[in-house]
């Protein structure tokens, strides 16, 4: 699997704090998933910029695409709006999952608004920019991957519909 880790932070960005989710999620990519990460960046919140990035990971066929940061409701966090609008397809019960298993222990992590979805045969998670909040984020949807990855890519037949007889 071919990974890319977006950060989005104005700071990171400037150079005036360092990246801790990015790092976080390369490691914990490669740990829970095995992922070669492919390609990693840092940009600003600004939704046009992260666009253009995201197109261009998802044309190069990356299989699996996690943003990091930006997705608290504070005024400049806009990267679900900026992840929404290149989708062809959502998938928000991998939000719902996150959520429901970091919020237990952390409530505050309901307050977060990540995303996924599908674009082309690409994978894309927006995470929150926390290291912990991240990685706990994607070790709750982990697991999936694998199975989301194959479905998209048409190689899977979802279990909920198996074969029918006979053919």
């Amino acid at each position: 699997m071919r990974a890319g880790v977006l950060t989005v932070s104005d700071a990171v960005a400037r150079g005036t704090r360092e990246d801790g989710g990015g790092p976080a999620v390369r490691t914990a990519l490669g740990e829970l998933c095995g992922a070669e990460i492919a390609a990693s960046a840092v940009l600003p919140d600004e939704p046009e910029e992260i666009q253009i990035l995201l197109r261009r990971w998802c044309a190069e066929k990356l299989d699996l695409v996690v943003v990091t940061g930006g997705t608290g409701v504070s005024p400049r966090d806009r990267t679900p709006e900026a992840v929404r609008a290149i989708l062809d397809i959502e998938v928000p019960g991998l939000a719902e999952r996150m959520r429901a298993e970091t919020g237990a222990a952390f409530p505050a992590a309901y307050l977060s608004r990540a995303v996924a979805g599908v674009r082309g045969s690409t994978l894309i998670l927006a995470l929150p920019g926390s290291p912990r909040g991240a990685v706990d984020c994607l070790k709750a949807v982990a697991g999936l991957i694998p199975h989301a990855l194959s479905v998209v890519r048409g190689e899977a037949i979802h279990p909920a519909h198996p074969p029918a007889a006979g053919g």
